[in-house]
This record gives C-alpha cells, structure tokens and sequence, in this order.
C-alpha cells in the first residue's frame, strides 16, 4: 500500500496484520482518487471508518488542508498515527478512537467537512447509518463530496431515506468493492 501521487507520493503505508480491517486495493482507490481528482485540494477532510488511514493520507498528500481520522480500534489508530508519521503530515491530522456513531454526536455543531471517506465493515450496516447520523449531525458543508465503498452496490438505491438526503455524482464497480460519490441536497 503506498500513497499515489502529491507531496507523499510513494510512500509505502503500515497496516493492521490479520481480517480486521481491509485496506482499499490498489484498484479502487485508484479509481476512487480518479473521481475526485480536481475536488481535493483545499478540502477538510473525515476518514470515518479509518482504518490505516490511507485515503485520508491520499487526500493530504494532493492537497487536503486537514484531515479527522476516526476508527474504533485503538490498533488501527496507532497504524494510523504511523503512517501519519512516514507521510509528515502531524500538523494536518487528528486521529480519534471512537466508535463512529459517538464521533458522530459528540462532532455535531462544532465542526464540518467538504470531503468524507467512509469504508466500513463490509458485514456491517454502517455505511447507511453513518450516512444518515453525517446528514442529520449538520456536519457537511455545502458541496460536500461523500465517497462510499460497499460489497453489495449503491447504497442510495438500498436506502429511500438516503435519496432524500443526497444525490449520487458517480459510481462504480471494481472487483468486488463498489464505490459511490455522493453529495448532500441542498436544504
């Protein structure tokens, strides 16, 4: 796993050893970052479901001006905060353990983000309900950009409440990883 282009380019990223997280391949994030290409700079930044923080990482190494890496492990937020360490990016990165949904709460009214990274569990029902608890918390800025990576497809199709909330900007299949760009409606 390495960083893919910007200030980083090339730096190879730690991650957890075992199943309990699953780094984005190579593929995906490759298409992913194709999708945001011009969106990045100059953004804030979640990576809700961290993991070992490689896509918020990405996103600071093309420009990104801060990014919140959030993971309920304390494992993965120490890789995280290693690989913050190889990128040199300490002074634009914060990483909390916390269980997303408390993240979530304690953030709302305090904060807000213009790019959002969430790749959860697979097994889990996590995505749809961080996308709800993100949209309700008042945390997306006006153009926000939402990217989401799921197993079993577009999650906005799955969800009537999702459809109410966001419009889907793009979407994809890689293998087996779908990965949707989502931004909020407007109010």
């Amino acid at each position: 796993m390495r960083i893919i282009t910007g200030s980083a380019k090339g730096v190879s990223l730690a991650t957890l050893e075992g199943d309990a997280t699953r780094p984005t391949s190579a593929r995906a994030k490759e298409a992913l970052f194709s999708m945001l290409q011009f969106d990045i700079e100059g953004r804030r930044v979640l990576d809700l479901f961290g993991g070992s923080g490689q896509l918020g990482l990405e996103a600071l190494s093309r420009g990104a001006v801060f990014c919140d890496f959030v993971d309920a492990s304390s494992d993965a937020a120490a890789i995280i905060r290693k690989n913050i360490a190889k990128t040199g990016f300490a002074d634009r990165a914060r990483v909390t353990v916390a269980d997303y949904r408390n993240f979530l709460r304690r953030a709302a009214g305090k904060t807000g983000f213009d790019l959002v990274f969430l790749d959860p569990p697979y097994a889990s029902d996590a995505l749809a309900d961080a996308l709800l608890r993100l949209a309700d918390a008042g945390l997306l800025h006006r153009g926000c950009l939402v990217a989401c990576e799921s197993e079993d497809g577009c999650v906005t199709e799955k969800n009537p409440q999702l459809s109410e909330k966001y419009r889907l900007l793009k979407s994809g299949r890689y293998g087996r990883v779908h990965i949707e760009l989502l931004t909020p409606l407007d109010d």
